[in-house]
């Protein structure tokens, strides 16, 4: 990749992790890679990952190779920075898709490997909500780490960033665990209160506008991208629910303090700690039309969709 040529883009890609978000944007830049001249996408699995007998792991593996995406054997937890940095100075970009499974620590060593390898580019994994806006000492620690990463990334010129907040992934919030919506009792329960809003995004719509912000023209650099499949209410949440299920749902509201003071109750669980930093409200929703999908004019998946396809569907069934 020529720096200086500001139409210069991304070719030697390695994607790192193959999960929830990295499959999708992998799937994606080797589409999107067919139209490049020269461009080649590796990604970084682990070597158990690779050798699993499990059948969706091998279905997953089997995918990857005939995309014709190279893997590359490696760990991330494992590795040292020198070990990871000798990997990515092979690349000119490197995009974080591990998530946090691999710990409250690895985000800042992978930027840290990133710069002293010196690749022309890197996007970190920052696939969530605005960590500026939120700021420091939110219930959820591990922002504040994310926040330690933007600040290297930003204190340095060698290596352009791209960040993308994506808010939250949409399905997430219809995970039972999570508790906000509540299938078998028909109850939304409101992070902060039913006016509170949150943007949501599906990964597949995440993995084709990462591909197409890698490969845009003129390049993007040194910039956060804001993405949105949907921004809602918790009201209108269970709206839409409504609508689509075509049976009514209560609505009740979890606030700050009660989702404090359960936190402070189990410290350590993060579920509590996500709970509670969306109920603040703050760089948890943005706008969708100043969205990089609104200008593009790039089709996403709304809730309305989401619950049409994916709950609506199963109860038509």
């Amino acid at each position: 990749m020529n720096r200086s040529d500001p139409n210069a883009t991304s070719q030697n890609i390695l994607v790192l992790g193959a999960g929830e978000l990295g499959l999708p944007v992998l799937r994606h830049l080797a589409r999107r890679a067919k139209d490049v001249k020269g461009a080649r996408i590796s990604v970084l699995l682990r070597a158990s990952a690779v050798e699993s007998n499990d059948p969706g792991k091998q279905r997953d593996i089997g995918e990857i190779r005939h995309l014709g995406i190279e893997i590359v054997v490696g760990d991330l937890v494992k590795s040292s920075i020198d070990e990871l940095a000798t990997v990515f100075a092979r690349y000119d970009t490197v995009i974080g898709c591990a998530g946090y499974a691999a710990g409250i620590d690895t985000p800042m060593k992978l930027a840290r490997a990133a710069l002293q390898a010196r690749i022309p580019r890197y996007f970190p994994w920052q696939f969530g909500v605005d960590f500026d806006v939120i700021g420091r000492g939110s219930p959820q620690d591990i922002f504040d780490a994310q926040l330690d990463v933007r600040e290297l990334l930003r204190g340095q010129q060698e290596t352009e960033w791209v960040i993308i907040s994506t808010g939250m992934f949409m399905s997430y919030l219809f995970e039972p665990e999570f508790g906000v919506v509540d299938l078998q009792a028909n109850a939304v329960h409101a992070l902060g209160s039913l006016d509170t809003a949150v943007t949501l995004t599906t990964p597949d719509d995440i993995g084709a506008l990462t591909a197409e912000v890698v490969f845009s023209k003129p390049r993007i650099r040194d910039e956060i991208v804001y993405l949105a499949g949907d921004t809602v209410t918790y009201a209108e949440v269970a709206d839409k629910l409504q609508s689509g299920l075509g049976r009514p749902f209560s609505r009740h509201e979890w606030t700050e303090q009660y989702l404090l003071d359960e936190l402070a109750r189990d410290p350590n669980n993060m579920m509590r700690k996500y709970r509670a930093a969306f109920a603040q409200g703050r760089g948890v929703a943005w706008e969708k039309s100043g969205t990089f999908n609104q200008h593009r004019a790039i089709p996403v998946t709304d809730v309305a969709s989401w619950i049409n396809a994916n709950l609506a569907s199963s109860r038509r069934d």
